[in-house]
């Protein structure tokens, strides 16, 4: 059994604007968080990261730092709402899982094109392994077990998600878990 954890990196410094390539600071300084979330992760052999600086500061702020980073698990890439204030983000009314997936926004990627990138990361890994990464990280790990319903949940910063795989199936132990 393979057990794959995800945190998601830290506060994000970003004004109140979307960052999704965004290359921004995370704020790293809730010291009892950290250490929390570090004990709860416990002893793990591997750590990969997302190149983003947001992700890099997290692990270093953990005493983690990653064995490697991967260009694949950059966020999604939201094109022309990159830096756009959240309440300036278009509607797009309610839509199902599926289409929502699928949605790509002006010069950017779809969930669905981030998760085939992120997802092909995934299941190459072979031994348990902590990723310091996004939501959309998350998102599509979580869419190997639940599909486009994955969009549905939250994922709060520094907060840790765990599946476990046995052969080719995946099963989520726990998902959006904080320090107290």
């Amino acid at each position: 059994m393979t057990r794959l954890l995800i945190l998601r990196h830290a506060a994000p410094l970003t004004g109140g604007r979307l960052a999704g390539r965004t290359d921004v600071d995370a704020d790293c300084s809730d010291a009892a968080a950290f250490d929390w979330i570090r004990a709860r992760i416990g002893q793990i052999g591997r750590v990969l990261s997302s190149p983003a600086r947001r992700c890099l500061q997290t692990a270093e702020a953990l005493s983690m730092p990653p064995h490697a980073t991967s260009q694949a698990l950059w966020e999604q890439d939201y094109g022309a709402w990159e830096g756009l204030a959240y309440g300036d983000l278009p509607d797009l009314g309610p839509l199902p899982p599926a289409r929502l997936a699928r949605h790509r926004p002006e010069g950017g990627e779809s969930f669905d094109d981030m998760a085939a990138r992120v997802l092909t990361e995934l299941r190459g890994i072979d031994r348990d392994t902590l990723i310091v990464g996004h939501a959309g990280t998350v998102r599509a790990a979580l869419s190997m077990v639940v599909g486009p319903a994955a969009l549905s949940f939250a994922v709060a910063p520094l907060s840790l998600t765990v599946l476990r795989r046995a052969g080719d199936d995946w099963a989520v132990e726990f998902v959006n878990v904080t320090a107290p």
